[in-house]
């Protein structure tokens, strides 16, 4: 009689590593909201509202016609297209083809960032203490211990394998200095730990960081005043989602160091993880042009601008929010009450716990929403 054998893992054990959804706790808050007589507000999860921009459009509509499988490295324009756009807005220059990467949504690419760069059992990976959750996930699935710090030097004299940074900062807004970018790489370097920079909100700054000197924006890590002209041990996240409307179309893509990239493309071809041809060709479109990005701007600006009144009339504190499209407050209680305050009110809003420890006396406000939402959020909170 042979012997059983033993079960394969399920899906659930896998399931069973991972923190659990944020989002399911804002379900009853959500409905209160709903109850309000003029509707809910909904400032929590950030999606984009308007229109995705018609050059954008018209370039998904002449490249319906894709019969074939694309290719998992993308399209060499579509490639090209990141690389001008990195220079042309944020001065990264020594970028190649081979330094480019698209994918499928930049959520995604972090999630599975640690697996498919062959980190596992046994090795560490660190992120921001206030840190977009999926940063968390991408370490549990890889099975790896994940540390939450903004200090460098609460590793001790353990040597992360990986190490995230996040500047604009979800949710805080905050914005990284050169100088401190420039000194998290020289560590890595250091060491030998792959940094990689989601770098998603790049293009939505709205004022200075008090740290990091007048007139000063977002500085991408691939910036030669960062990274010293090479791009060795490092790469850089970025997506179409927020700055050109693409959230439906899953359009993102990952540059830097060729090495990197390259075992990323060995992973990804095997499993078959390619951007859609049409896609890549509105990713062109997207970063070919700015006017749509200045005008979309010109609309969070007001809408930031419109929020930030109305919740510092009704008695809160915004902290950092320089950049992104979040507005990060606090009115000095635990946020799941201010989460429960805002729900009574018809709105919906982000407790800070989902982003870390260190987010319980915060709230995350999107200004995402329309004109008249927003407008209907600042009668609420002043009324």
């Amino acid at each position: 009689m042979k012997p059983e054998r033993s079960s394969a893992p399920s899906a659930q054990s896998v399931s069973t590593r991972l923190p659990d959804f944020p989002w399911d706790k804002l379900t009853a808050y959500a409905e209160t909201a709903r109850a309000h007589p003029d509707g809910i507000v909904d400032l929590s999860v950030g999606t984009p509202v308007d229109p995705t921009p018609q050059v954008v459009q018209d370039a998904l509509r002449g490249a319906a016609d894709a019969p074939g499988y694309p290719t998992t490295i993308g399209l060499p324009e579509t490639r090209q297209a990141a690389i001008d756009w990195l220079a042309r807005r944020f001065g990264v220059i020594g970028l190649g083809l081979d330094g480019v990467l698209p994918v499928i949504g930049s959520k995604e690419l972090i999630g599975s960032m640690a697996v498919h760069l062959g980190i596992g059992p046994g090795d560490l990976i660190g992120y921001p203490a206030l840190a977009y959750p999926t940063y968390e996930v991408g370490a549990a699935l890889a099975g790896a211990r994940a540390v939450a710090t903004d200090s460098l030097t609460s590793f001790g004299p353990e040597t992360p394998r990986l190490l995230w940074l996040n500047s604009p900062s979800n949710p805080t807004g905050r914005v990284l200095p050169v100088e401190h970018l420039r000194k998290v790489v020289d560590w890595c370097r250091e060491r030998g730990t792959i940094l990689v920079s989601d770098e998603c909100y790049i293009e939505l700054a709205w004022e200075a960081a008090a740290d990091s000197g007048p007139g000063s924006g977002p500085v991408s890590v691939l910036h030669p005043d960062v990274c010293g002209g090479s791009h060795e041990g490092i790469l850089s996240v970025h997506s179409l989602s927020k700055r050109s409307n693409l959230a439906g179309y899953r359009c993102a893509f990952v540059a830097g160091d060729p090495a990197l990239v390259g075992e990323l493309l060995a992973v990804r071809k095997n499993l078959g993880l390619q951007v859609p041809g049409p896609q890549q060709r509105a990713m062109i479109a997207a970063l070919a042009d700015d006017a749509h990005v200045v005008e979309q701007h010109g609309r969070y600006a007001a809408r930031r601008a419109s929020l930030r009144t109305a919740l510092e009339a009704a008695g809160f504190t915004i902290d950092h929010s320089e950049a992104s499209l979040y507005l990060w407050a606090s009115r000095g209680e635990d946020c799941w009450d201010t989460v429960q305050w805002f729900a009574e009110r018809g709105i919906l809003v982000a407790p800070g716990e989902f982003y870390g420890a260190a987010g319980r006396r915060h709230v995350r406000v999107a200004f995402t929403a329309t004109d008249e939402r927003i407008a209907a959020a600042g009668l609420r909170l002043t009324s």
